[in-house]
C-alpha cells in the first residue's frame, strides 16, 4: 500500500543571522522574557537560550567584582567557528604515506595514474 500524500510537514528552520542576534541583545538588555524575545525574533525560546549561553561573556569591573554579559559579536564569531568544525574531515592526512608513494611510482617510474 503506497502513500501518495505525506503526513509531515516540511521543516522551516533557519540559522540565526546577525541582525537576530541584535534584536536579541536589545530585548535582552531591556529585561524581556525569553519567550517574548523568541516570539519576536520567530524561533524558539530554547534556541534564545541557547544563544545567550554561546554569547555570553564574564568581564570584570574596575571593583574587580565580576559580571557576565551578553554580546552578539561574541555569538556570532562562536557560532562561525562551529559552522567552520562541521561537516566531514579530509581523508588526505591519513594517507599521506600512500599519497608520497604513489606521487613518486607516477613521477619516477612513469606508473599511470
Amino acid at each position: 500500500m503506497a502513500q501518495t500524500n505525506s503526513t509531515t510537514t516540511r521543516r522551516t528552520f533557519k540559522h540565526l543571522t546577525a541582525f537576530d542576534r541584535g534584536k536579541i541583545a536589545a530585548l535582552y538588555a531591556e529585561g524581556k522574557s525569553m519567550q517574548v524575545i523568541a516570539d519576536i525574533v520567530g524561533c524558539h525560546k530554547s534556541t534564545i537560550s541557547r544563544e545567550l549561553t554561546r554569547g555570553t561573556v564574564t568581564q570584570m569591573k574596575t571593583g574587580k567584582t565580576m559580571f557576565k554579559s551578553y554580546f552578539p559579536d561574541t555569538g556570532q564569531i562562536k557560532y562561525e567557528q562551529n559552522r567552520q568544525a562541521c561537516g566531514s574531515k579530509l581523508k588526505l592526512d591519513d594517507t599521506i604515506d600512500f599519497i608520497q608513494f604513489a606521487e613518486k611510482k607516477i613521477l619516477e617510474d612513469n606508473w599511470s595514474p
